[in-house]
């Protein structure tokens, strides 16, 4: 007899292999050590702009590129090699390249930390994409977006901007086509809610992570992947720690040097456990699962809904000394990416019952909250304003898209494309930070005489209260004609 779990297992691989092109694909279930890649249609709504809107506006938060590994994982990568050199055995089958693999990192003063040339393309690429997609930007125009401090997000952002903005340095012009970016301190409790980076300064938020939940779903599946695998091996026995830093080969081995043969090593379900794993990490640690997510992620969604109310090339003058483009671009980590979800109110609803919060024990295969789909590197949480000329009542509508996936917003989709009435979804943000509540009240700050619960960086240029400066990209070669 099969049971109902089977059923629902068979099920969700053939969700997945439909979604990725009929063939299972390891590194769209990686979690955050997933290459870009664009989603999949989760609520079934493509991802052009309809044929009757144009996108006049848009605000962008970025996770940076593909990078090498934390100094922490790469000294988990040196173990795993050094079990490998230090123990006489044989291997076969899936492991038989084992004995020859080396660390995929070639200059360890450098590298560790640092975005990788995967990386790099991956944010030209955005870069080239937007500026063709929107066509915001004339030849020549400058150019403004914003990044926490961290280099290798910095990096993120300096790519795009040459992408976006065909590399140019025009030599004998050299206050044109430039791009600025507004930098600011990354991960610090000094910048409070006007950051990119604001749960570092928000002190309940880390009392409400409960990310060890995923530790306890690992320790379910990796001794069954360790005992199979130790079939393959004579001599030499691998663990659950050496399934952990295995399965993170696979992604982040292939956008370093190309190499994928981890990603070979594991079976479709035990790659859709690794990737549970990883949902259950980001839920309960920077997303919904945490009861202190969404206060770190409505100053975001406050600035950037303002900004695209009040509409492009026309922010209020009276509310700062700047006013942004039509593409509002922002640079940051994996873990600033949930807060918005959490408090934009996606992916943590659903038309089947007893859905969230998510398992801590089985895999929810009918779950739409999944990492792989938003904290891939370079993935992207996008607001954009239509504007639709033939469509009838209100002519504005903001359409939300999560690694290009259109994702509809919870009791709003009555526009074109699944888009919600622009102010609708005004009203929308507003009742979400009424319940959400203030940040300085919520992470218990009122006592901090210089806390804020403001987002500023787009209308302050620079902003005293962030924190920021500007960087000019690419520099100017004074005196080189």
């Amino acid at each position: 007899m099969i049971s109902v779990r089977t059923v629902l297992v068979s099920l969700a691989l053939l969700s997945v292999a439909n979604a990725s092109g009929n063939a299972f694909k390891p590194l769209q279930h990686s979690g955050p050590a997933s290459p870009y890649f664009d989603a999949p249609a989760q609520f079934g709504i493509g991802s052009d702009t309809p044929a009757e809107c144009k996108v006049e506006q848009a605000a962008y938060i970025v996770r940076h590129g593909s990078r090498y590994p934390e100094p922490g994982s790469y000294n988990g990568w040196v173990s795993l090699y050094e079990k490998f050199q230090n123990a006489t055995f044989t291997a076969k089958g899936p492991l038989a390249f084992i004995p020859s693999w080396t660390v995929p990192v070639d200059n360890v003063s450098h590298e560790p930390l640092y975005l990788s040339s995967t990386g790099a393309r991956e944010a030209f690429d955005l870069g080239v994409d937007l500026r063709k997609r929107y066509g915001f930007t004339a030849g020549g125009d400058n150019f403004t977006v914003w990044a926490a401090g961290q280099q290798r997000v910095m990096d993120t952002a300096t790519w795009f901007v040459h992408g976006y903005l065909s590399a140019g340095n025009y030599l004998s012009t050299t206050d044109a086509n430039r791009g600025h970016i507004v930098t600011m301190p990354d991960s610090v409790n000094y910048t409070f809610a006007d950051s990119l980076t604001p749960s570092a300064a928000c002190p309940t938020y880390k009392s409400g992570d409960k990310s060890s939940l995923a530790d306890s779903y690992r320790a379910l599946f990796r001794p069954a992947i360790a005992a199979r695998l130790n079939k393959y091996l004579d001599g030499l026995e691998l663990d659950e720690t050496d399934i952990g830093v295995m399965q993170d080969l696979c992604g982040f081995q292939t956008e370093v040097s190309g190499d994928h043969r981890f990603c070979d090593v594991f079976e479709d379900s035990e790659w859709l456990d690794y990737e549970y794993a990883h949902d259950l990490n980001y839920y309960y640690g920077a997303g919904p699962g945490n009861p202190f997510s969404a206060v770190n992620g409505i100053p975001y969604v406050k600035a950037a809904t303002d900004l695209l109310v009040t509409g492009p090339n026309s922010a209020d003058a009276a509310s700062g000394n700047f006013t942004p483009s039509p593409l509002i671009m922002s640079f940051t980590h994996d873990n600033n990416l949930p807060p918005v979800l959490s408090a934009l109110g996606l992916w943590n609803t659903s038309s089947h019952e007893a859905v969230y919060p998510l398992s801590s024990t089985k895999r929810e295969p009918k779950r739409t909250f999944r990492s792989s789909y938003v904290v891939s590197f370079r993935g992207f949480i996008a607001l954009e304003r239509l504007s639709c000329d033939h469509a009838p009542g209100a002519k504005k509508y903001i359409r939300v898209k999560i690694n290009n996936a259109v994702t509809p917003v919870p009791g709003c989709q009555s526009g074109p494309g699944g888009s919600c009435p622009l102010a609708s979804f005004d009203k929308y943000v507003a009742g979400r930070a009424a319940t959400i509540g203030d940040f300085k009240t919520v992470c218990g700050l009122e006592d901090v005489a210089n806390a804020t619960s403001e987002l500023d960086i787009y209308t302050n240029v620079p902003s005293t209260n962030a924190e920021s400066s500007i960087l000019q990209v690419p520099l100017s070669y004074a005196g080189a004609l």
